[in-house]
């Protein structure tokens, strides 16, 4: 689950944010190997696939920040 949306600073208890970003993050190593093992005819859409995870886990990570620092403050 990632937001589209900027943070509310408010998330859903049942959900940890450390660990949607871990999942996110272990996604993206998937996909890099996934795009590395590709045939040339796949690359283009492994390739897409590896972008679409970075952009899922910099959005976990952007989620995680904005908790950790209203945690902090």
């Amino acid at each position: 689950m990632f937001r589209t949306s900027p943070p509310t600073l408010l998330y859903e208890r049942d959900v940890d944010p450390l660990e949607v970003w871990r999942t996110a993050e272990a996604l993206v190593g998937s996909r890099w190997a996934e795009y590395r093992a590709a045939r040339r005819e796949d690359r283009p859409g492994a390739f897409a696939a590896y972008t679409a995870a970075l952009d899922a886990e910099a959005a976990a990570a952007r989620e995680l920040r904005s908790i950790a620092l209203a945690a902090a403050a």
